[in-house]
């Protein structure tokens, strides 16, 4: 009866050894795809989101002020065709 209990033991212990290893396998293999994905996604020509931001920002005051350009040429070419003879 000794023995049994020391086969089922040694065989618990193998099992538990065989599970952390495939959970060990599996933390190595999934850090190893992080890895490849962040090498795949630093190697294309994305921008940080607060690069973006920046630039839009930028846009939105030239488009602004480019409004406000305009609106001024128009004020000073209607005051310039008053002012033309006819």
């Amino acid at each position: 009866m000794q023995s049994e209990n020391h086969l089922f033991g040694d065989v618990a212990k193998l099992f538990n050894g065989a599970a952390g290893t495939l959970a060990g396998m599996g933390r190595e293999a999934e850090a190893n795809a992080r890895a490849r994905a962040r090498e795949w996604i630093g190697g294309l020509d994305f921008i940080a989101r607060d690069e973006f931001d920046a630039v839009k920002a930028m846009a939105i005051a030239a488009r602004d002020e480019n409004d406000a350009l305009r609106a001024r040429i128009e004020k000073l070419e209607a005051a310039l065709a008053e002012r033309a003879p006819a």
